[in-house]
């Protein structure tokens, strides 16, 4: 049977009532062995052309639209006339609406909804108008509040500490609470009629907390403190390492003569990766052999264990300015795992040979014992090959591995991966905990050393991996869908800059982009556009390649110390090849997928506390200039307002339309920009300009900003309008 064209694969998917994935599409059409291959490849088109979307558990539907199956949140429920948003949206603007029509039960059974309530749903029709059919209700999530406890005029409320989250609620009156207070609270009632009633009473947040990275872990539900017995382990396996002889560690080969270095940040916490290199001569083909040994956790922690399962249920380290929420033990991510200088340690390593192209001509994978020969700081190293610092390591190792890095970014530039240099900020704390700064982390070469040679080692996992047809927690990255190149064309389009989507998209398609802003004042504002386009990476057994690194296969393999998803990777290279104990369990392979979707949480998770976390300290360090006029650009415009962030600091606050005057706003949506409908006046995404700063939460991390000058009283009635095709007045 032959391929089905495009437009009989979209007929299919729109008529479908079920969701829809590749296996379905290759049933129906009757596709088998190599038609299935093609198949895959077509739909990856389709996506590229932005005809397909891809929702959830790999799932497709038409672009633009919502999945054939999604979980959706009621937002208004006036007797039979139901509203649903997807609970997961990704796309451009607000969510789509969905009119919940007869439940499962059939068109004579209706159930009652509030909203809030969650509901499997499978949804028929196309934008603007979805019907959705409940399958089932859902566990109510998102029921639970974290806020601090403010005095009104009407008593006592709750304030999120979602600084995007503008409502607050009334306490009820049976929650014994004082104004300050941090509390974790129930949301109970509908509508206009809903109280927070307060389960937890956490205190001061600022007396009782030891650091504003305790709200972030304690909002979130990261695990802090290990259980009794996950310690005793982590200390048990410690102790049996040190006790632990060559001879007696089986597949263990001995490498300690060999001098590795680690080189990571000045403050590191734990030490993942250690690096070497040696020239090959000319007589042998030139080029070099690379060994890139990684910390042994999968030695240490075995699988189905009290410290497996707490190591999976973390999914990740979670760093913070202040302190960091580890995914093992101390005992063992800080001490007997980490890759301390002078002392004997246990890696799992990739021995790599690269050829003077910078291509990897072969690779092997060996369980070793090393001795580190030092830690270097990516400040430290860079000085020494720069002749500003001296060490005796810089000729016999440091100059190797620097010659092995020019040949690796050789193929990195033939492959032409994303390529966006955005600042990276980092709070600088005095030693009683108060912020001193915030400063941009800067970057060297001893940083693309250190990425180069660990994207050799995670490309020869997978490989290592795929070759043996053993299971690989892939690392996944897609090309973005259409509806964000869209977005992506008319802002760019705004700043002068054209973007054609007719073309295949590559990552060189966004460094062009951003090549030809070089030089520009706003180059910083258009990297940033170009990361919002990107999908989000994620985590999977099936291999959907490495979008932005412009890799075919990609797996993480270096620091298993901190993400669950090495360990993984770590046990299938040691079942796989043989090595030892440590290996998979029985059945393992089956577990990846759900593994995978559960990791790839805990790291959104992870990531969204941490960068809380900085705007919280980033809030409290504005807090002692609130009053003052800063320098400020605006990061984006809405229709209520605009976005600004405090150049040089960072931090995001919003200016209300309110604060703009009495004067009406228009808002143009394509040109993102709010202007005055009597001066002129005009606020565009990217424009620099002098903010009031009014107020800096430290406990939500929200700042607020008003324009210098500007007086007038909000008036009533609608303050702004669309521009264009708004569909009537938006209102505040």
């Amino acid at each position: 049977m032959s391929l089905p064209d495009r437009d009989a694969i979209l007929a299919f998917v729109r008529q479908t009532p079920s969701a829809v994935g590749k296996r379905e599409i290759a049933r129906a059409f009757g596709l088998k062995g190599e038609e299935r291959e093609a198949l895959k490849a077509l739909l990856a088109e389709m996506e590229v052309e932005g005809l397909l979307e891809s929702g959830p558990g790999r799932t497709l539907h038409k672009a633009g639209g919502l999945p054939r199956v999604a979980v959706l949140t009621v937002v208004s429920s006036e007797g039979a006339r139901v509203l649903a948003v997807p609970e997961k949206w990704e796309g451009e603007g607000l969510p789509p609406k969905v009119l919940i029509g007869a439940a499962r039960g059939g068109p004579s059974r209706r159930e009652r909804f509030e909203a809030g309530d969650r509901l499997l749903t499978r949804i028929e029709g196309d934008h603007p108008k979805y019907l959705g059919t409940v399958i089932k209700r859902l566990a109510k999530g998102h029921a639970m509040l974290m806020g601090v406890v403010k005095r009104t005029e009407a008593g006592l409320v709750l304030r999120p500490l979602d600084k995007r989250e503008r409502r607050t609620w009334p306490i009820h009156h049976g929650s014994e609470v004082s104004p300050g207070e941090l509390v974790r609270a129930e949301l109970k009632g509908s509508g206009a009629r809903s109280a927070a009633h307060v389960t937890e009473r956490l205190g001061d947040p600022f007396a009782v907390t030891s650091s504003l990275s305790d709200i972030a872990i304690a909002a979130k539900g990261i695990p802090k403190e290990f259980p009794a017995d996950v310690e005793r382990e982590a200390e048990r396996a410690s102790r049996l390492w040190a006790s632990t002889k060559l001879s007696d560690d089986g597949k263990r080969e001995d490498w300690r003569q060999i001098p590795l270095i680690t080189i990571d940040p000045a403050d590191a916490r734990d030490h993942d990766d250690a690096v070497w290199a040696e020239a090959v001569p000319e007589a042998d083909g030139g080029g070099w052999n690379l060994l890139v040994a990684i910390a042994d956790v999968s030695w240490f922690v075995l699988p189905g264990s009290p410290l497996d399962r707490q190591a999976f249920d973390r999914g990740n380290s979670v760093y913070f300015p202040d302190q960091v929420v580890p995914m093992l033990p101390h005992a063992l991510s800080s001490d007997a795992c980490s890759l301390n200088a002078g002392t004997e340690k246990a890696v799992l390593a990739c021995r790599i040979r690269i050829l003077p192209d910078g291509e990897m001509e072969g690779f092997t994978f060996h369980r070793a014992r090393v001795r580190i020969a030092a830690n270097l700081a990516y400040e430290e190293a860079q000085a020494i090959i720069e002749d500003r610092a001296d060490s005796a390591l810089k000729q016999s190792v440091l100059v190797p591995l620097w010659d092995c890095w020019k040949a690796l970014s050789k193929a990195r530039s033939r492959r032409e991966p994303l390529e966006l240099e955005l600042p990276e900020k980092r709070v600088v704390l005095g030693p009683d905990g108060r912020v001193q700064g915030i400063a941009v982390r800067e970057r060297f070469d001893a940083h693309r050393v250190i990425e180069d040679m660990m994207i050799a080692a995670n490309v020869a996992a997978a490989k290592a991996l795929e070759s043996k047809k053993a299971p690989v927690m892939y690392r996944c990255h897609e090309a973005p869908g259409r509806e964000k190149l869209t977005s992506l064309k008319e802002y760019l389009g705004t700043m002068g800059l054209s973007f054609a989507l007719g073309q295949v998209i590559t990552p060189a398609t966004f460094n062009q982009v951003i090549r030809k802003a070089e030089g520009r004042p706003d180059l910083t504002e258009i990297s940033e556009a170009v990361l919002r386009s990107q999908t989000q990476a994620y985590y999977a057994p099936r291999n959907e390649g490495h979008f932005g690194l412009s890799l075919k296969s990609y797996g993480h393999f270096t620091s298993p110390i901190r993400r669950y998803a090495d360990v993984c990777v770590h046990r299938s290279l040691v079942s796989a090849f043989k090595l030892g104990p440590g290996g998979l369990p029985d059945g393992a392979e089956q577990r990846f997928a759900p593994i995978g979707e559960h990791i790839s949480f805990t790291e959104r998770r992870a990531m969204e506390a941490e960068r809380e976390t900085l705007d919280r300290y980033i809030a409290r360090h504005l807090s002692t200039v609130v009053g003052q006029v800063v320098r400020a650009r605006i990061s984006g415009v809405q229709a209520f307002g605009f976005f600004a962030t405090v150049d040089g600091i960072g931090g995001d606050g919003i200016v209300p339309v309110s604060a703009l005057g009495t004067e009406r706003f228009r808002f143009d949506e394509a040109g993102r920009y709010l202007e005055g409908s009597e001066s002129g006046t005009r606020y565009a995404q990217g424009q620099r300009l002098d903010l009031k700063l009014e107020e800096a939460d430290p406990v939500t991390g929200g700042l607020r900003f008003s324009i210098p000058g500007v007086e007038g009283a909000e008036r009533p009635g609608p303050r702004f309008r669309r521009d264009g095709r708004g569909g009537g007045p938006a209102r505040q």
